[in-house]
């Protein structure tokens, strides 16, 4: 717990310093070690190459599916709105 303060405190001082890359390096320890990680493996992993998660790809409405038709499917015709009431009713005699 002592470890994760003392990172806290170093990314701070190095982004008061603008010295981002260092602030960048040290917060991605932190959510290593907040994760599980512990010290030595937060330390040797290089986080370079990874990229954050763009807002929205897993949050709100990700788990709603996006419908596609079967293959093949087409869309039906649209009803003749001249004819709409063929065959529906019965005519008096």
């Amino acid at each position: 717990m002592e470890e994760i303060e003392r990172l806290r405190i170093a990314m701070h001082a190095a982004a008061e310093a603008l010295d981002f890359e260092e602030a960048r390096r040290l917060r991605d320890q932190l959510s290593l070690l907040r994760g599980g990680a512990s010290l030595a493996e937060a330390q040797a992993a290089e986080t370079a190459d990874l990229t954050r998660q763009q807002p929205g790809a897993m949050g709100l409405g990700s788990s709603q599916q996006r419908m596609t038709p079967p293959p093949g499917w087409q869309k039906p015709k649209k009803p003749d709105p001249m004819t709409r009431a063929t065959g529906r009713r019965q005519t008096r005699k």
